[in-house]
């Protein structure tokens, strides 16, 4: 008990509660592991003249711990896909998985899977934004800057997948 130094009773000393530890992030690399351009207008030797591209983006996620302390590597995988608008002819494929490797400390455990699945993924999209950028207007293409991605909304889409997933299946009798 602690005096409170004007003669009343002394008071009870209060610990303070411990402070919850702020969640620490640090991308410690980046890279591209797979990257695939096929530009089918070159190959079949059309002209830009009547084109007119529909894009399709495909996103998905993958991440896995890795033998160091508290690093983890998280993949964002991309299928964009052009289609002539007037006729359906494919104008070009490109494909790119870009990883990042990342420090995260202070995240509870049960936050970490939506933690590395949608903060991580923040981080790397501006440069998988500038290489689709790049690789698009260097294949001959305006270059495609893509809008933004909402890895919340993403993440609770495959969450309700797999739920439905689950209860389709039929259950086992015990």
């Amino acid at each position: 008990m602690a005096e409170n130094g004007n003669g009343a009773e002394p008071q009870p000393e209060t610990q303070p509660a411990a402070a919850p530890q702020t969640p620490r992030m640090q991308v410690l690399a980046q890279f591209i592991r797979d990257m695939s351009f096929e530009n089918v207008v070159a190959q079949k030797g059309l002209t830009n003249a009547d084109v007119q591209p529909e894009m399709s983006v495909q996103v998905s996620l993958d991440a896995r711990k890795r033998p160091a302390d508290n690093q983890y590597e998280v993949t964002t995988k991309f299928k964009i896909t052009s289609a002539n608008r007037a006729d359906k002819a494919p104008l070009f494929l490109l494909e790119l998985e870009y990883g990042g490797i990342f420090l995260v400390e202070g995240v509870p455990e049960e936050q970490m899977h939506p933690y590395l699945l949608i903060e991580c993924p923040r981080m790397l999209f501006p440069f998988v934004r500038r290489i689709v950028s790049d690789v698009t207007r260097d294949g001959g293409f305006p270059p495609l800057n893509l809008d933004t991605v909402d890895f919340l909304a993403l993440y609770r889409s495959e969450l309700a997948r797999r739920a439905e997933a689950q209860k389709a299946q039929p259950q086992a009798l015990i």
